[in-house]
C-alpha cells in the first residue's frame, strides 16, 4: 500500500525542482538520446541542465514573468522538451499548441491563452502567426527553432541561447530563484482540449498536479530507473507531458522522435525497454502483419498457426502457470518463426507498451500479448493530468484500463458516468468559470465517460455519455464499442465512425488505410490505380464483407453492423472531420456526410 501522503511530503515543490532533483541524482547518466545529422546524440542529465538554464535565462532575459504563457507549435523533439522544462523552470507556463491546428483554433488558443511569447518549429508554424493581424499585435517574442526571419520579433533558436548566457553570466542565480518562487499550485501547463464540437477549451495544469503524477508513478515502480522510453507522442497532449513528469521522478531515458514514419526505424536503432503510444499505432502493427502475406500462402498459413498456438498458450503465461509440453515446445517454434520477428520491429528489447487517449480494443491487446508482447491500458484526460488509472505489468486485466492510480479516486455516478477525484484533476478551465462548474462539483470531475467498476477496483470504460445512441427500436448502442470492433477485425480500416441514433439499425462510414491498401495493390498487381479507386473496387468491398461478419460476431444483434459505406479518401482536421489529436468528429461526419448516411437506410436492411 502506497502512503501517498508521505510521498508528496517529499516531493519538490515544481516541475524544475523536480527536475533539479534528478540531475543532482544522476548528473552523469543519459537523460536523452535524439536523431542529429545520420545517427543519434546522447545527452545526460547534467548536460539538459546546462541547456535547460540556458533556454530559461534566456527566457528571463526576454521579460518572461510568473506563470507568463509561452505558446509552442511543434512537433515531438528535443527543443520541445528542453523548452518546456526551461519554461517551467522560470515559472513560466506552457500553452501547447499542435503543429497541424487550423488557423482558427489556432488564433483562439493563442488569443484565449494570452500568450506573449510563441516558439515556432519553422516558417509554416511561423506564417500562421503573421497571417493573423491581431495575433502580431499580442505576441511581444517570437522563437524561431529552425530557419530564419527579418520580422523584428523573431528570435533564433541560436539567438535564445545567446540570450540566456549572456543573462547568466550576469546574473548566475536568475533561473534557480525564479524556481524557487514557484509553488505546487502555479500554472504549469495550458493544454487546450479540441473537443468534437465548439472552440477548445484551455485546461489548466499546475505544477503540483505534475509532481504528483511524477511521483505516485514512481512509487508504483511501474517503469524500472535506466530503462529507456522510445517517445514519439505528441508533446502538445497531456499523455507526452506527463510522460516528462514519469521520468524526472523515474529517472529513465527517452528516445525522442516525432517523425511517426521513423518509429520502426527509430525502434530498431535505439531498442527501448517501452513506449507508450494510441490504439491506432498498435492497430496499424496488427493490420500490417496480417496483410504481410496473401491468403493461402505458405507464410500466411504458418503466422495463423503462430497465432492459434498464441492463443491457447495466454492463459498459462497470463497466471503464470506450466504450459503442457506440447503447447510449450509448439508456442517456442511459434516464437522462432513468427513472434520473434514482431518483437524484433519493436526492437526486440521491449519490456511492455502503453496504450492510453482513446479506448484499445481487448481484441488487440490479446493477439499482442499472444505474440509475447504485453501492451497495458491506462486512463485519463486533460481534465486529470492525464493518468488516473492505469494497469500495472505485473497485474494487467485486459479490457481494462486499471485501477485508479494512489491518491485518486473514481466512482460510477448513478447514470454511469465515471467521476474523478485527486491532484492531477485540473484548477479549472481558463477564463471559463461556468463551464469550470459544470464539470467540477464538491471536488469530483464528471469525465462524460461512461465506465464500470469491478470488485477490485479495475475500470472499463463503455462509452462517451453524449455519445450513446438509441435505435429506433429502442436499444442503446455505444459507437466505440462497434468502432472497436470493425477496426480490430477488418486490417484494411484506417477510421470508422458508427451510425444509429433514431435509426433501424446501426451502420458505418469507414476509410481505409492507405499503406495497407497499396499492399493489397502490390499483391493483386493493380498499382496503377489511385488510392480513392482502390477504395471503391468490388473485390475491396468483397474482402471486408467476410471481414465484417467477423467484427459482428463480437456484438450483439442490435449493435452488429448491418451496411456501410467506404469513402474515397480519409478524414482529415483540414476537412474538419478529426481533431488535431485525429479523434473524429462524429457529429459533424454525419452532417457532413449526411447524403451517404442516408443512402445507408434507403431500404431496411435484412
Amino acid at each position: 500500500m502506497i502512503d501517498v501522503a508521505a510521498v508528496m511530503a517529499q516531493a519538490p515543490r515544481s516541475v524544475g525542482a523536480l527536475f533539479n532533483r534528478r540531475v543532482a541524482a544522476s548528473s552523469k547518466e543519459l537523460a536523452f538520446k535524439y536523431p542529429e545529422g545520420k545517427g543519434w546524440a546522447n545527452l545526460t542529465w547534467g548536460q539538459a541542465k546546462e541547456q535547460v538554464d540556458v533556454i530559461a535565462a534566456g527566457l528571463l532575459s526576454l521579460g518572461l514573468k510568473p506563470e507568463g504563457r509561452v505558446a509552442i507549435a511543434s512537433t515531438t523533439r528535443i527543443e520541445w522538451m528542453l523548452l518546456d522544462l526551461a519554461i517551467n523552470s522560470a515559472g513560466g507556463a506552457t500553452t501547447t499548441i499542435y503543429p497541424n491546428t487550423g488557423p482558427d483554433d489556432f488564433a483562439h488558443i493563442v488569443t484565449h491563452s494570452d500568450s506573449r511569447f510563441f516558439v515556432a518549429e519553422n516558417a509554416t508554424q511561423l506564417a500562421k502567426l503573421t497571417a493573423n493581424p491581431t495575433l502580431a499585435k499580442q505576441v511581444e517574442t517570437v522563437i524561431l527553432i529552425d530557419g530564419y526571419s527579418t520580422d523584428p520579433r523573431v528570435i533564433t533558436w541560436d539567438g535564445l541561447l545567446s540570450a540566456g548566457r549572456e543573462k547568466l553570466a550576469k546574473e548566475p542565480a536568475c533561473v534557480q530563484a525564479a524556481t524557487d518562487a514557484t509553488a505546487p499550485g502555479s500554472l504549469a501547463t495550458l493544454i487546450y482540449t479540441s473537443g468534437t464540437t465548439g472552440l477548445p477549451k484551455g485546461v489548466e495544469l499546475t505544477h503540483g498536479s505534475w509532481v504528483y503524477e511524477g511521483e505516485v508513478l514512481n512509487a508504483m515502480k511501474l517503469i524500472k530507473p535506466g530503462s529507456l522510453q522510445y517517445l514519439w507522442l505528441p508533446l502538445s497532449h497531456v499523455f507526452g507531458k506527463v510522460l516528462i513528469c514519469a521520468q524526472l521522478s523515474i529517472g529513465f531515458a527517452t528516445a525522442v522522435d516525432g517523425r511517426q514514419d521513423q518509429i520502426v526505424n527509430g525502434l530498431g536503432v535505439t531498442h527501448p525497454d517501452f513506449m507508450c503510444g494510441v490504439p491506432r499505432i498498435f492497430e496499424k502493427v496488427r493490420n500490417a502483419v496480417m496483410t504481410a502475406s496473401p491468403k493461402g500462402t505458405l507464410k500466411w498459413r504458418i503466422s495463423r498457426w503462430a497465432f492459434s498456438v498464441g492463443y491457447k498458450a495466454r492463459p498459462y503465461r497470463l497466471s503464470g502457470k506450466r504450459m503442457p509440453a506440447g503447447l510449450s515446445a509448439s508456442y517456442k517454434l511459434a516464437n522462432k518463426l513468427v513472434f520473434s520477428k514482431l518483437q524484433a520491429r519493436l526492437g526486440g528489447n521491449i519490456d511492455f507498451l502503453v496504450s492510453g487517449s482513446a479506448k484499445l480494443s481487448s481484441q488487440v491487446q490479446e493477439w499482442f500479448y499472444s505474440a509475447g508482447i504485453l501492451i497495458v491500458e491506462g486512463y485519463g484526460m486533460t481534465e486529470t493530468s492525464a493518468v488516473a488509472c492505469v494497469n500495472h505489468p505485473d497485474t494487467p486485466r485486459f479490457g481494462t484500463v486499471g485501477p485508479a492510480i494512489p491518491g485518486t479516486a473514481v466512482k460510477i455516478a448513478e447514470d454511469g458516468e465515471i467521476l474523478i477525484k485527486g491532484p492531477g484533476v485540473m484548477r479549472g478551465y481558463h477564463k471559463e468559470p461556468e463551464l469550470t462548474a459544470e464539470v467540477l462539483v464538491d471536488g469530483w470531475l464528471h469525465t462524460g465517460d461512461i465506465g464500470q467498476l469491478d470488485r477490485d477496483g479495475y475500470l472499463t470504460i463503455t462509452d462517451r455519455k453524449k455519445d450513446l445512441m438509441k435505435t429506433s427500436g429502442g436499444k442503446y448502442v455505444a459507437p466505440q464499442k462497434v468502432e472497436n470492433a470493425l477496426a480490430a477485425n477488418i486490417p484494411y480500416v484506417s477510421q470508422v465512425v458508427a451510425i444509429g441514433d433514431g435509426r433501424k439499425y446501426v451502420s458505418a462510414l469507414i476509410t481505409l488505410d492507405p499503406v495497407n491498401l497499396e499492399k493489397w495493390a502490390r499483391n493483386h498487381k493493380k498499382t496503377d490505380l489511385s488510392y480513392a479507386e482502390l477504395s471503391q473496387l468490388p473485390e475491396i468491398r468483397a474482402s471486408i464483407d467476410r471481414f465484417l461478419k467477423r467484427a459482428n460476431s463480437k456484438l450483439e444483434a442490435w449493435e452488429s453492423v448491418k451496411k456501410y459505406a467506404i469513402l474515397d479518401h480519409e478524414f482529415s482536421v483540414d476537412e474538419g472531420t478529426t481533431t488535431p489529436s485525429m479523434k473524429v468528429r462524429r457529429s459533424i461526419i454525419t452532417k457532413q456526410y449526411a447524403d451517404v448516411v442516408d443512402s445507408l437506410y434507403e431500404t431496411e436492411a435484412e
